[in-house]
This record gives C-alpha cells, structure tokens and sequence, in this order.
C-alpha cells in the first residue's frame, strides 16, 4: 500500500508542483469553508416539488369508521409586562419630576409627571401599555376604562405632545400645568372604584 501511494504522489508531483498543489488545497478549504458559513444563504428555502400521482385510497364503509378526536388549541395568553412604572422617587425622599423641574428641565420633568400618572393607572390595573404605546392611546383606553379620568388625563397627554412632538420650549407654568392635571387625574382615580 505503502509503495502505490508513493508512486502515486510521484506521478501527481512530476504533473503539478507541491506549492501549486498546496496553494489550490487552500483554495479549495476556503472555498467549502464560505459555502459551509453562508449555508442557508445560497440553498433554496424550498425544493421545487414533483408532480405526483395519487393512487385512489380506498374507504371503510360510513358505518364501519370512527372519528377521531379533534384537538383544540389552547392559545396562550400573551402576559405583557407593563412600560410604565409607578412614580419614581429618589432616595432622599423628591420625586424625580420635582428634581428635573427644580433644575430647569422642565420638558423632561413634563414627560417624567406623565410617566408617574400612567404608571399610576398601570398599578392600578385601569391600562396595560404594551411597549411602542403611544401616550394618546393609553389616554384612549384609560378613558374608555374609566371616564372620570378621561378630562384631565387627555389635557396632561395633549401638553406633553406639544412640548415633546411639537418641539415647545417648556417653561415653568407649563411644568405646573402638568402637576395640576396629573394630580386631577390621581383624585379622580382614588375617587372612582374600579
């Protein structure tokens, strides 16, 4: 065995040269190694089916079948965890919406007070925003939920549209306006039983 391999490799190296032999080795190793990397790529999802023939199935007299059991599917119910938590409160005691605002940033302590009152209604089980809800359809559905909240809750998410959406610059009296109505919005809650 020994000596036809050796005249084998004899015979392939007076015909091509070790280097050119190793060089299309690489080649060839690189080749199947992008064909085995990008596999899925390059093979057809689905082969082209061929026609065939079906043979007539023959069929238990009506009397002699039986029926089999059809399953029903459960579907799952698609537990959501909510956007919105309930008012953040920093560790000395301020709410995160007075800390922005007493900063000056009252575009983000707007937005922040709107956080607090969703994520109030959330806890209290009136909405269940889902991530990419916007700020009017959680109003829609707390007011379809409970109307009492229906007022102030649609004037707090129009200001937060114009100062966020219509590119306001929020002031002061604009931040207050937003803690008049989000605690409008808390007292109409605590005044309504679900």
């Amino acid at each position: 065995m020994t000596r036809a391999w050796d005249e084998f490799a004899a015979s392939v190296f007076d015909i091509v040269s070790p280097q050119l032999l190793f060089l299309l080795a690489l080649v060839l190793a690189g080749l199947v190694g992008a064909l085995w990397y990008w596999y899925p790529a390059w093979v057809p999802r689905r082969l082209p089916r061929l026609p065939h023939w079906r043979l007539p199935k023959w069929r238990l007299p009506r009397w002699r079948r039986t029926r089999k059991p059809k399953r029903v599917r459960k579907a799952k119910k698609a537990e959501a965890e909510p956007v919105f938590a309930p008012t953040v409160v920093l560790p000395d005691g301020t709410l995160l919406a007075d800390r922005l605002a007493a900063e000056g940033r009252y575009a983000e302590a707007i937005r922040q007070r709107l956080r607090d009152v969703v994520g109030d209604l959330t806890a209290a089980g009136v909405v269940a925003p889902l991530p990419g809800t916007t700020a009017a359809e959680v109003a829609a559905d707390a007011a379809a939920r409970r109307p009492a909240v229906a007022g102030p809750l649609a004037g707090a998410t129009d200001l937060f549209s114009e100062i966020w959406y219509g590119d306001r610059p929020a002031a002061a009296f604009h931040d207050e306006r937003m803690r008049a109505l989000t605690g409008d919005v808390r007292t109409r809650m605590r005044g309504v039983t679900p």
